[in-house]
């Protein structure tokens, strides 16, 4: 589902997916509500890339509600390109407008379901894939710093080396592709040998885990339930 919410920038197209058991349950217990940003907007990243879409598919299973934005400029969203600078003040502005009840009900179109009053209390996950894991885990850092930390923080082709990323939770969930070569592996682990992290490296897989998507999967959910 395509839709539409307003930011201090003007709009933000974001794109939403349900866990399947909310389909036919209405009840369903939803588990929280996963944020997702895509790899850089101006070398053709979007809410459309295939390892965002397999974070929001793997979060399904998992029970969250997933959201992807498009970045500004992108899409249907407005404002331009800013560095990753006003990029975390939109996902901070579309995580607040994601937690209000009423955003669930009348601006989506959706029938009442008994979360949507329960959404300001739901935990929720940010994710990010190459620009988007500079994007959430500078998110990450700010909402902590306010005593709004999220559950945990999956990175994905995390952007060491190219951006100015952040200590990060010591739980966070890091993936990387083995032969990336985009981001190496090695600037990845320069930048967490301080803060003793684990990288989980996917052997054969390249920037953009080609053949490899399943691998991203099976590891973020391999990883939730022995936390």
């Amino acid at each position: 589902m395509h839709h539409l919410i307003r930011i201090q920038v003007g709009v933000a197209e974001v794109s939403i997916d349900f866990p399947e058991e909310l389909r036919s349950n209405p009840d369903f217990k939803v588990r929280g509500i996963a944020l997702i940003g895509h790899p850089h907007p101006l070398l053709g990243g979007s809410m459309d890339n295939k390892v965002a879409q397999t974070l929001a598919k793997t979060f399904n299973l998992l029970g969250y509600v997933s959201v992807r934005p498009n970045f500004r400029g992108v899409g249907q969203s407005q404002g331009s390109f800013d560095d990753g600078v006003g990029e975390i003040d939109d996902l901070e502005q579309i995580l607040e407008w994601l937690q209000i009840p009423s955003s669930w009900g009348e601006i989506l179109g959706l029938p009442a379901q008994s979360w949507h009053g329960e959404v300001a209390h739901l935990p929720f996950v940010l994710a990010g894939f190459s620009f988007g894991s500079f994007v959430n885990s500078n998110l990450t850092k700010r909402l902590t710093e306010k005593g709004r930390a999220p559950e945990r923080l999956i990175l994905v082709g995390s952007a060491a080396g190219k951006w100015d990323m952040p200590n990060i939770p010591k739980n966070t969930i890091v993936i990387h592709g083995e032969v990336d070569e985009t981001i190496l592996l090695q600037a990845v682990f320069d930048w967490l040998q301080q803060q003793e992290i684990v990288v989980h490296v996917i052997p054969g897989a390249d920037h953009f885990f080609h053949r490899k998507l399943h691998l991203i999967r099976d590891t973020v959910i391999g990883l939730w339930h022995a936390k």
